[in-house]
C-alpha cells in the first residue's frame, strides 16, 4: 500500500487543502491519504477559543465524502507537542514495512524541517511529497544537499530526489489556490461568507457553533 500522510493544524480546513491531496493522490499513485491535525503544533500557535476537537471534527466532515480520505486522530491522542517524527514512527509501526509512507507537506514547511525534532530520522521513516512553487525545484535540491544529506541526485523527469539511504522527496506542483486558513477566520470574525471556501459541512458547523468570531 502507497498511504500519504497529511499533517496539519486544518484551523480550519478548506477547499485548498483537499484539492492538494487529491492531485497528489493522483499524481503519486496513492492508495489512501490520512489527514493528522495536530493536537499542538511546536513552529505554530492555535488561536482561541478552537480546541483540537472542533478542528478533528471539521475535518472529519470535510474528508467524509471521498473514499480514499481518511482522519487520524493520532498527534490528538498523544500527550505534549506533535513531533512529526513520533507520528511517522507510529504509522510505520502500525502499518509495516509493506506499507509506504508519503508524508505530504508544502515547500515553506519543508524548507524549515532542518529544526523540527529528530529531523534526520524523518528521511529515513517516510518519503515526502513537496507541494512545489514554479522555479522551486532548483531551492529544494540545494536545501537537500546543504541541510539533509549529500547524495540526492535530481531525476528531472520523475520529479524527485533520490537517496541510496534515505526517502525519496518528490515534488509536485498543484492547483495554486489563494485560499488561507488566517483569511477564512478573518472573514467569519467580520461576519462575511466562507461558502466555496470551505465544504458546506464544515461552514455549518464553524456557523452554528459561533467559531472564530
Amino acid at each position: 500500500m502507497r498511504l500519504g500522510l497529511f499533517g496539519g493544524t486544518f484551523n480550519p480546513i478548506h477547499i485548498g487543502h483537499l484539492r492538494a491531496a487529491e492531485e497528489i493522490r493522483e499524481k503519486i499513485g496513492l492508495d489512501r491519504v490520512v489527514f493528522i491535525p495536530s493536537a499542538i503544533p511546536p513552529h505554530k500557535n492555535i488561536p482561541l477559543p478552537i480546541t483540537a476537537s472542533d478542528r478533528l471534527e471539521m475535518v472529519r466532515r470535510a474528508v467524509a465524502d471521498n473514499p480514499f480520505f481518511e482522519v487520524s486522530e493520532v498527534e490528538i491522542q498523544r500527550q505534549g507537542p506533535s513531533y512529526t517524527v513520533e507520528t511517522l514512527q507510529y504509522f510505520r509501526k502500525k502499518r509495516g514495512l509493506q506499507t509506504e509512507l508519503f508524508f505530504i507537506i508544502g515547500m515553506d514547511a519543508f524548507l524549515e524541517i532542518n529544526t523540527w525534532k529528530s529531523y534526520g530520522e524523518l528521511f529515513e521513516l517516510s518519503h515526502f511529497v513537496v507541494l512545489a512553487r514554479p522555479g522551486s525545484p532548483h531551492a529544494l535540491g540545494e536545501f537537500l544537499a546543504g541541510h539533509i544529506a549529500s547524495g540526492y541526485q535530481h531525476d528531472p523527469v520523475k520529479k524527485r530526489y533520490c537517496h541510496q539511504e534515505l526517502r525519496t522527496v518528490y515534488f509536485r506542483d498543484v492547483t495554486s489556490l489563494d485560499i488561507s486558513s488566517t483569511g477564512i477566520r478573518g472573514l467569519v470574525n467580520r461576519g462575511s461568507s466562507i461558502r466555496y471556501l470551505v465544504p458546506k459541512t464544515v461552514a455549518e458547523y464553524i456557523i452554528s457553533k459561533g467559531k472564530y468570531r
